[in-house]
């Protein structure tokens, strides 16, 4: 494919809420098939997040089955008609392998294979002039390209670690202490080995099944009691049940406060909480809940680790599921675009319009960045769908565009 000097909607990231929205604005405006492009290193849609349910050995997914890229609801449900065994109680949440299947096909459907440009944006350059506004791309690849209007869609946050990490004095080897995105499961032998998982969400669950199926005994620390939660934020804060308050709020940091209280940290499902306890009953894994690490150092091919409790243990590896964070002052793609169109930030979260622009910009934001305006799921995949419906009326009703 070769890169145009210009165009008009250029999205940045190819994972399962930029193909929601590339979908849902085909749906209202087929025109514009020609006015997009999506710019992602893999040149594939949905790379990052295949190969990361592959890597923890994932193998549903936690939304229910109306949660998907289509903007027909039921798509997936008629795609699952001769395949219902990969459909799962309860509100028949798909298979990976069905899930990644079906988007394969709304891929093909709406004719979006060829649509992804492989390149990394480096930087975004806002151009602005009196009657216009535009932003010049930058990529890996050492092109440029001027777009109109800009979408981020870049998905997950910032790695976020404890504050021990930073005060490990020696050296360890890098494959012995890992952030869960750093983790492939395909890779290892664990055999006769001790593992340390902290974190008590679902990607703590999925690491520890994993590493016990590898022959590893498992240690599950968190910093709290575990949850038993069948989705990660309560399903009323999809519609008007929690919402209708919540975008009532005229104080952000008291929204920024109801998303930290909906999402209440992390959560395990109720079939993932059974799993680990009848491991635990095995003695495959010890659950250490309301326990943290103090400090930690490599010493003799193993962590030495200290816990504020006093009790010391030793492990051959530490993983750390300890979630991503999302500050859009750390962002790398936005330093330059917030100079030029400052909004107030909260907590790291921008206050952004209400078809989730950058103030006077054409500068969209969706994912978990846009939680102010879309509340707590906005990191996932029905939030995906929520941002579709404020930023897709923005793009094809002239009288809503800006420059």
């Amino acid at each position: 494919m070769k890169l145009p000097n210009y165009i008009d909607i250029a999205i940045i990231g190819a994972g399962v809420q930029a193909l929601t929205l590339t979908t849902h604005l085909l749906q209202k405006s087929a025109k514009h098939y020609c006015k997009f492009l999506v710019f992602d290193p893999s040149q594939t849609w949905m790379s990052q997040w295949q190969e990361q349910f592959a890597a923890q050995q994932i193998s549903y997914l936690r939304s229910p089955a109306v949660h998907h890229p289509d903007p027909n609801p039921y798509e997936l449900r008629r795609f699952a008609e001769h395949r219902d065994r990969e459909l799962f109680p309860p509100y028949d949440r798909p298979g990976t392998e069905l899930f990644n299947d079906f988007c394969s096909e709304v891929i093909r459907r709406w004719k979006l294979s060829d649509k992804v440009y492989r390149a990394k944006v480096s930087q975004i350059l806002p151009i602005k002039h009196a009657s216009r506004s535009r932003f010049q791309l930058v990529l890996n690849t050492g092109e440029t390209i001027i777009a109109r209007r800009v979408i981020l869609a870049t998905g997950s946050g910032e790695i976020q670690l404890p504050d021990w990490v930073d005060r490990i004095a020696s050296d360890y080897p890098l494959d012995k202490l890992c952030h869960s995105q750093q983790v492939n499961l395909q890779r290892l032998n664990l055999t006769g080995e001790r593992i340390l998982i902290i974190g008590g969400g679902l990607t703590s669950g999925h690491l520890a099944k994993g590493a016990i199926n590898l022959g590893a005994t498992v240690t599950l620390m968190t910093r709290k009691q575990l949850q038993s939660k069948i989705f990660d934020a309560d399903p009323g804060w999809l519609g008007p049940k929690y919402l209708k308050d919540f975008h009532a709020e005229s104080d952000w940091y008291e929204r920024y406060q109801r998303i930290q209280q909906a999402r209440n940290g992390g959560s395990m499902t109720p079939e993932m909480m059974l799993q680990l306890s009848l491991s635990a009953n095995e003695g495959k894994i010890m659950i250490d809940e309301c326990c943290q690490v103090s400090d930690a150092h490599w010493q003799d091919n193993l962590w030495q680790v200290r816990c504020h409790d006093g009790n010391k243990h030793q492990f051959n590896r530490i993983w750390l599921a300890t979630g991503t964070r999302f500050n859009v002052m750390e962002h790398p793609l936005l330093q330059d675009v917030l100079e030029t169109y400052p909004t107030e930030i909260v907590n790291g979260l921008p206050v952004l319009d209400d078809y989730l622009r950058l103030p006077k910009s054409n500068f969209f934001i969706m994912g978990g960045l846009a939680a102010l305006q879309i509340g707590p799921v906005a990191r996932n995949i029905g939030g995906g769908k929520m941002a579709c419906d404020r930023i897709v009326p923005a793009i094809v009703k002239p009288s809503l565009a800006i420059g």
